[in-house]
């Protein structure tokens, strides 16, 4: 799933989708504003379309993975937490959420009362936490520090699952991520892309971990 917002003077892409090289078409062709990029992360399922642009903002955490991950010749621009993205009239604000990656970032509209919040934050879906990049513990700590913008949104837009997801979700996901994390939470092993995982059904979502190394 990705988003086009459009401001007096601009307008921006969030992601650009999975399986959507078309995926800047499609957005130019929502608006006459000039049309930026913007990732929430750098996983493969949200990148197919980045390409056809010229530039791309993410958060700096990214870099690295996203240079990996294809022969990306654009130019990669930093975004971090508090800067704001002026779309004319509409301002946009990056919130730090690693966890899922190191780089994963929200994006609040304040205007519209919206948090954009890429894979930490679902409701029905299954959140990867499972391989090099993902950290169990950062990830309940993003949770935890996004309630600073308690009453800032109405909706949350996550990039999978159900949407809205209402606010509360966020609390949620804190109080099960500290349970998956003292153990107090059934996890079942699996396998997923080749690795050894653990699946963690918590209620709404799925957590999928990696396994403890006297699980594997």
């Amino acid at each position: 799933r990705f988003f086009v917002l459009e401001g007096t003077e601009k307008a921006i892409m969030i992601d650009s989708g999975m399986n959507s090289p078309e995926a800047k078409s499609i957005g130019e062709s929502l608006t006459d504003k000039p049309l930026m990029l913007l990732c929430t992360h750098a996983d493969r399922d949200h990148i197919s379309g980045n390409d056809a642009f010229d530039q791309v903002m993410m958060h700096p955490s990214e870099f690295a993975f996203y240079r990996h991950s294809g022969k990306h010749t654009q130019k990669l621009l930093a975004v971090r937490e508090g800067d704001v993205i002026d779309l004319g009239n509409r301002e946009l604000e990056i919130i730090a959420l690693p966890g899922h990656t190191p780089g994963s970032i929200g994006i609040l509209d304040r205007k519209e009362r919206v948090l954009i919040s890429g894979d930490p934050i679902q409701k029905g879906g299954h959140i990867y936490m499972f391989g090099p990049q993902r950290d169990m513990e950062a990830y309940l700590d993003s949770l935890n520090h996004l309630k600073k913008w308690n009453g800032a949104y109405d909706e949350i837009w996550p990039s999978h699952g159900e949407i809205p997801v209402a606010p509360d979700m966020v609390e949620e996901l804190a109080q099960k991520a500290a349970k998956v994390l003292a153990g107090e939470m059934p996890c079942e092993d699996a396998e997923m892309h080749g690795s050894p995982i653990s699946t963690c059904d918590v209620g709404g979502n799925v957590f999928l971990l990696d396994r403890t190394p006297e699980e594997k």
